[in-house]
């Protein structure tokens, strides 16, 4: 004869369905199989447990079993053969402990999940990257539906609970007393499904628009810096946060500045009749034109320094400098006369005793006296 179900969970027979909950809680705890490991006797009494609470907790079921007694059962798939394995034994527990903790079949509480990052690759010019701007941006998102609030389900229905997982969100095998929890393949986890979708996201929870989005570009910037705009990604899942949104800036090149760390190179062309006397010139500046003084016998290459007109720095205060470099133009085509007064020059300086280019001349020759006399020698 089989035991009453009333009496195996110890609940008389016009028990509430929170009391037999309560007591199936007390007694599956008691004899679950991992707090009494090789213990036969405590298995089979979570079975007789579990196959009780199976009947008992379903209101046509325990109608049934009411009135008809264990022989009514028979057509409901309810035998001592029911629970064969774990399985079913296992998913029977975890549904009513998921209800003990608020997680009901069909209401599982979802995760939140946090909105994916957004990037925006942005030009900006030579002068805004040192000087700093604001730029009005226009960039393509998702954002929350605001028909159906994200939820993906049209105003007025509820979700139904995933007929699959039955709400919990997972599928269980079971190997001997090893039990695998894998996210349910109908619903996605989700441990419902949406049966009337929102007509105006169709289901999404999410719609694309192109959103207008002010950025202030600090001084000093340059290509590759990405600036974080907080909270302006794809919105989030289940009341996550949104992602964030990356400006990756790319600076354009200047017809005649470039950057070297916090300065600024400048090359500037001079004659070598200014080299050779010295001059004063004008040079651009990105805040203007500034005087500077070439000294007489200037050579080509020389760089001469304008303090505090380079790049801020993006982390301190003060800036760089610029650095102006010299550039002796040689020239192409020159008049008879110009021809003339050039060789003139070139005599003089060759009759000098202490020019740079005699003293080079004379070590050339130095040189070669000694490598042919040692290459004399070897022979």
């Amino acid at each position: 004869m089989k035991k009453d179900y009333y009496e195996i969970l110890g609940v008389p027979r016009d028990a509430t369905q929170e009391e037999i909950k309560r007591a199936y809680r007390r007694l599956a705890l008691k004899y679950h199989p991992d707090r009494n490991p090789g213990d036969k006797e405590a298995e089979e009494k979570f079975k007789e447990i579990a196959e009780a609470y199976d009947v008992l907790r379903d209101p046509e079921k325990r109608a049934i079993y009411d009135r008809y007694g264990h022989a009514g059962l028979k057509g409901e798939g309810v035998s001592p053969t029911h629970f064969r394995d774990f399985d079913d034994i296992f998913s029977t527990f975890s549904e009513i402990f998921d209800e003990f903790f608020g997680f009901r079949p069909g209401r599982r509480r979802p995760v939140p999940e946090a909105g994916a990052d957004l990037r925006y690759d942005l030009e900006i010019s030579f002068e805004e990257a040192i000087k700093g701007v604001e730029k009005e941006i226009t960039i393509p998102k998702r954002t929350t539906c605001p028909f159906c609030d994200g939820s993906g389900i049209q105003p007025g229905y509820q979700p139904q609970p995933c007929p699959l997982c039955r709400g919990r969100g997972q599928v269980y095998q079971t190997h001997g007393f090893l039990k695998i929890g894998t996210t349910c393949p109908k619903c996605g986890g989700e441990g419902y499904i949406v049966t009337n979708p929102c007509k105006h996201c169709k289901g999404r929870g999410w719609v694309k628009e192109h959103k207008r989005i002010k950025i202030n570009i600090p001084p000093g910037v340059d290509t590759g810096v990405r600036l974080r705009v907080q909270g302006e990604g794809e919105p989030g899942k289940h009341g996550g946060p949104p992602g964030d949104l990356y400006i990756v800036l790319h600076v354009k090149p200047h017809p005649f500045f470039y950057r070297d760390g916090n300065n600024i190179i400048c090359e500037i062309p001079i004659s070598f009749v200014q080299a050779t006397l010295g001059d004063e010139i004008t040079v651009p500046t990105l805040n203007g034109l500034e005087r500077l003084k070439i000294p007489p016998g200037t050579q080509p290459g020389a760089t001469f320094r304008l303090k505090n007109k380079g790049v801020p720095y993006l982390d301190r205060k003060g800036r760089g400098d610029q650095i102006v470099r010299i550039l002796v133009k040689v020239p192409r085509e020159l008049t008879p006369r110009q021809v003339e007064l050039l060789e003139e020059f070139e005599r003089i300086e060759q009759e000098k005793t202490d020019t740079p280019y005699r003293s080079f001349w004379e070590k050339v020759k130095d040189y070669f006296k000694k490598w042919q006399h040692t290459s004399k020698g070897e022979k």
